[in-house]
């Protein structure tokens, strides 16, 4: 999108909600529903919740827009509220149409004012939109299944964005979901850490018989999995693909790993790729023993038996991890090979987005013994 006279000056998708709240949509709510209670808001999916969104983003599902959460029993005042602003909106919020159309798909600004105002404003209850999101009741337990199965970009984009207003409690909620409990943190630290182990000698042994492209291709693997442990460390929520990178380098617990990281992906040999490892690796294990929740780990290579080949761990990062797990039912998974979260068994977008597999995810956690009676 490039700025014209006709484009308007780019404004982060947050502040243009936030504003758009503030001086257009509150104070007709309060104007013309002066008892209800509701919560508005900027949360879910989209660039602009996660603050990533630029000029770029402009194109689709981009604009002024709010979610409105209600009282289940207010829930039948939604079309009457939905009419009043769309008779009532604007055209447009600081130079952005206020009315959509949707055209395969997505939504889109309806610059040329084809019609009435269609607004971007979603009325729904909070509990709802929860339930339809994660799948969870968020006024019961959440349990080690619902944690494990739960994908962290949708954790993220429900605890991240901004609440404009809040009357009916979403915050508390938000907070539910902040981040994991302490046992199941650890384990998947655990399970992030074995998928290192796992393959850390295997860069260099593709790489010794020539084979540089498999080589190459684990080593981003490696690459992945440290960054998934920088954000384990920060207790932060990784988003998915397009800005894992971006969350990355936000990250204080990164410090001088960037470097590190391009430099193993930017090697166009094994030899060259292991020293840029072995100086991440030394500097990830230097983060965890900062955070005082296992005794402290040695924080320089070793080598994998007597093969040419620096590691890091053989097991011993995995292990100190599980020591430090009291949850008995956690505790009893962390035996079983360590598969991890469902953003650590699989980068599928069609598993990752659709809250109907969770049940079948259910199924694999149980068959370990978590959630059996």
């Amino acid at each position: 999108m490039q700025k014209s006279k006709n484009n308007p000056a780019f404004i982060s998708g947050l502040d243009l909600a936030k504003g758009y709240y503030s001086e257009i949509v509150g104070p007709l709510l309060r104007s013309n529903y002066p008892a209800l209670k509701y919560a508005a808001a900027l949360i879910g999916e989209g660039s602009d919740v996660l603050g990533f969104d630029t000029e770029i983003s402009c194109d689709h599902d981009w604009g002024p827009r709010l979610l409105l959460f209600v009282d289940h029993k207010d829930l039948h005042c939604k079309d009457s509220i939905l009419a009043n602003l769309k008779n009532s909106l604007p055209k447009t919020y600081m130079g952005f149409a206020t009315s959509f159309i949707k055209d395969n798909g997505v939504h889109l600004m309806d610059h040329g004012q084809s019609g009435d105002t269609v607004p971007r404003i979603t009325i729904q209850s909070i509990d709802d939109y929860i339930s339809d999101y994660l799948s969870i009741d968020i006024h019961g337990p959440i349990t080690t299944i619902d944690w494990l199965t739960m994908p962290e970009q949708k954790l993220l984009a429900l605890t991240g964005g901004k609440v404009f207003y809040d009357a009916i409690g979403i915050e508390a909620l938000r907070k539910k979901l902040s981040y994991y409990p302490n046992d199941v943190w650890l384990y998947l630290m655990a399970s992030a850490w074995s998928a290192i182990e796992q393959e850390e000698h295997l860069m260099g042994r593709a790489g010794i018989v020539g084979d540089e492209l498999g080589s190459a291709l684990i080593a981003s693997r490696l690459v992945q999995n440290i960054m998934r442990l920088c954000f384990l460390i920060a207790r932060q929520y990784a988003p998915y693909a397009k800005w894992f990178g971006s969350a990355f380098n936000q990250l204080k617990a990164k410090g001088s790993l960037a470097s590190h990281l391009q430099g193993v992906l930017a090697a166009s040999n094994w030899q060259e790729r292991q020293k840029h490892l072995s100086q991440a690796y030394t500097k990830l294990v230097s983060l965890h023993n900062q955070l005082q929740i296992t005794e402290p780990q040695v924080e320089s290579v070793l080598q994998f038996h007597e093969r040419p080949f620096e590691v890091i761990s053989m097991g011993r990062m995995s292990q100190s991890l599980i020591k430090a797990i009291k949850d008995p039912e956690i505790k009893a998974l962390s035996r079983l090979p360590l598969i991890g979260s469902i953003d650590q068994l699989s980068s599928s977008t069609d598993l990752l987005s659709k809250s109907l597999w969770r049940s079948a995810l259910t199924e694999l956690y149980k068959t370990g013994g978590v959630g059996n009676d």
